[in-house]
């Protein structure tokens, strides 16, 4: 299908489209700080930390089984090339961790000292707070739309320019990040008296060429049959 823009509703579909392509972020709520502030306090106090046979029985088998489980998922999901499976990989990878970490503290406190416990939860607290940073970090340029490098818009026009004889002129080539793809809008001008179904299927067929692309998440195609006009977008913010 060719559009000459995304509109309103289909900009909002495709902002829940790209909440399907990016983790979700744990964000820290009021009470994080006051956990994190009766951890110290327990630490300070060197409070009790006990466990009966049956309890750290319980606890040994429970944690190693969901442990064991995660493992597995993480060497499952890294066969895949696709960028949602790895970021499964990337939390079960994290479940792996902090479970070790907790399972080890925990029984640290059983048979050493009890302030273990509460350590071993703040250590986790940290590890948690910098794995989800820097994933924010890494993901920044794709939730904002970053406009592709020139050189991937080169090779777009190079493809739109060689795509069909009548293409006359290329007026824009736009392509913004969309998650770890891209969002690609190509305006191309016509012969004026051309048969619209042939430019229709030009355009058509040059769209299916671009998507495609390993690249490119979704392709937009504009027909025009001149490219002296002022654009549509500036002009609707004009208005």
């Amino acid at each position: 299908m060719l559009t000459v823009r995304l509109e309103a509703k289909e900009a909002a579909n495709h902002t829940a489209v790209l909440a399907q392509h990016i983790m979700v972020v744990p964000v820290a709520d009021e009470k994080k700080p006051e956990c994190l502030a009766e951890l110290v306090q327990t630490v300070v106090q060197g409070g009790e930390f006990r466990l009966t046979k049956e309890q750290e029985k319980w606890v040994i088998d429970i944690m190693l089984s969901v442990t064991l489980v995660k493992l597995l998922l993480v060497i499952y999901c890294r066969t895949f090339t696709n960028e949602i499976v790895k970021a499964y990989a990337q939390d079960h990878f994290f479940d792996v961790i902090t479970n070790v970490i907790g399972l080890v503290a925990a029984l640290l406190a059983n048979y050493v000292q009890g302030w273990i416990d509460p350590v071993g939860a703040i250590i986790l607290a940290i590890y948690t707070i910098r794995t989800w940073s820097m994933t924010v970090l890494e993901n920044v340029h794709s939730l904002v739309g970053q406009s592709a490098p020139p050189e991937f818009l080169q090779k777009l026009t190079y493809l739109c320019w060689n795509h069909h004889k009548a293409v006359r002129h290329i007026d824009t080539v736009r392509a913004y990040t969309f998650g770890s793809h891209y969002f690609v809008e190509v305006d191309i001008v016509l012969p004026c008296d051309m048969p619209l179904h042939e430019a229709h299927d030009i355009g058509e067929a040059l769209q299916e060429k671009l998507e495609r692309l390993p690249e490119i998440e979704r392709a937009f195609v504009h027909l025009d049959y001149e490219f002296t006009h002022q654009p549509e977008h500036a002009r609707s913010h004009d208005t």
